[in-house]
């Protein structure tokens, strides 16, 4: 059975977020129409459904890397800012869009915390990945045959 190693990353997180859509916790805040990704990005997300795209990302990256800790997640998801004449440094994304994606990923049962590790996904939310992961795997199988390293 292909699990989310199998499947392209950009094809299932979009697939993912048309599935958190219709979970009812999962809902962007008032603040998140407006606001930054993180202090190295100049702008707030062109994509009016960046808050979800977030959340289903987050949920790949604890499948992956899971456990794993807020501040671990901060550092990914951010990225490099201009500091004038001299070399770009490091800046950690936002730390309430991460809290907050992930405290309505547990509110709807597919993350948990691990104390003193971080979160970790539950049975709910592996399952959910899998049969996801599966699913998109069986349409590329049918539509495009040499994307598969089964075939």
């Amino acid at each position: 059975m292909p699990t989310v190693y199998d499947v392209p990353a950009d094809l299932l997180i979009k697939k993912l977020a048309d599935h958190l859509r219709r979970v009812p916790q999962i809902t962007p805040p008032s603040w998140s129409y407006y606001t930054k990704t993180g202090s190295h990005a100049e702008r707030p997300p062109q994509d009016k459904d960046w808050w979800f795209t977030r959340s289903a990302s987050l949920l790949r990256k604890i499948y992956l890397h899971g456990p794993i800790g807020l501040n671990d997640l901060q550092s990914v998801y951010g990225g490099r800012t201009s500091v004038g004449y001299s070399l770009a440094h490091h800046r950690d994304a936002s730390g309430s869009v991460v809290r907050k994606a992930l405290q309505q990923l547990e509110a709807a049962g597919f993350v948990s915390k691990q104390q003193g590790k971080g979160r970790v996904l539950t049975s709910k939310g592996t399952s959910l990945l899998d049969r996801l992961s599966n699913e998109l795997f069986e349409e590329l199988q049918k539509t495009k045959p040499y994307l598969s390293r089964y075939a």
